[in-house]
């Protein structure tokens, strides 16, 4: 197969110095001791999203207008993972005006441009999650649960609309791909009485790839260099370099022992 490298795509020189200077206003007010990470999410997104109303009375606005208002202030809204008996409260409180800013981002006209993308919710991950290593690369609308029980490696990246379900833990190793539309779980249901929960940590392995729409269950280890096929469902551990497809997922190939890896091009994205 050919080598398709990712290439440079230049911006204009005044686009990328705006860029710059937003990120860095935001990482060195998130690095504050009296960061409010709230009225911080809040600030950001009603300069996005409404800008013209920021200074406004909220009494001179129509009720529809002020309910709009409102979702621009973490403190105003309740997500599902609030309502999870196990929460940690203190920790999520931490983390759920990131995590807020973090959806209404990727909601925002400014969601889909990769490159303010990737480096915007490379500075949220690293005070959102447990341990995020060097080079992470987020796409647009990546979920999470807590987010405060995921740890990440180096050079791992996670592709547009993937769940992270980390409510009893996710630990991803270096050099990690998950590709669109892929779930993976570290929670379950009693088949009986869904209220009885089980949370068992799920572990993705250093390079692991989980490709387009496939499912990790709780409790599975995707042991290292495997691959979960396109739409399969991993419901027991991998074997180590070896492909794995099909519902439920199985061993069908072995990778080569004796391939040679090529070298690792220059990331315009790092």
């Amino acid at each position: 197969m050919p080598l398709y490298p990712l290439r440079e795509v230049p911006l204009p020189d005044e686009t990328a110095a705006a860029y710059d200077h937003w990120l860095e206003a935001i990482d060195a007010e998130l690095d504050r001791e009296d960061c409010d990470r709230n009225e911080l999410c809040r600030r950001i997104l009603t300069d996005i999203y409404y800008p013209d109303l920021a200074s406004r009375d909220p009494d001179t606005l129509a009720p529809s207008t002020r309910v709009a208002l409102l979702q621009m202030d973490p403190r105003n809204v309740t997500l599902e993972p609030e309502y999870y008996q196990e929460i940690d409260r203190d920790r999520y409180a931490r983390v759920k005006p990131l995590l807020w800013l973090w959806e209404n981002f990727d909601k925002s006209p400014l969601g889909e441009n990769v490159h303010l993308g990737v480096r915007f919710r490379r500075i949220l991950a690293r005070r959102i999650f447990r341990r995020c290593g060097r080079n992470f690369k987020a796409f647009h609308f990546v979920k999470f649960s807590f987010g405060y029980n995921l740890e990440v490696g180096d050079d791992v990246v996670v592709h547009r609309h993937v769940l992270l379900d980390d409510r009893g833990g996710i630990s991803i190793g270096n050099r990690v791909s998950i590709s669109d539309f892929a779930n993976v779980y570290s929670h379950t249901h009693d088949v009986v009485d869904p209220n009885l929960v089980s949370t068992p940590a799920t572990r993705i392995e250093d390079g692991v790839r989980i490709t387009y729409h496939a499912t990790v269950l709780a409790g599975v280890q995707l042991s290292t260099d495997s691959m979960v096929g396109a739409m399969a469902l991993a419901t027991r551990d991998t074997e180590p370099s070896t492909v794995h497809v099909g519902i439920p997922a199985r061993p069908v190939r072995r990778k080569p022992d004796d391939r040679a890896p090529a070298p690792a091009p220059p990331d315009p994205l790092s």
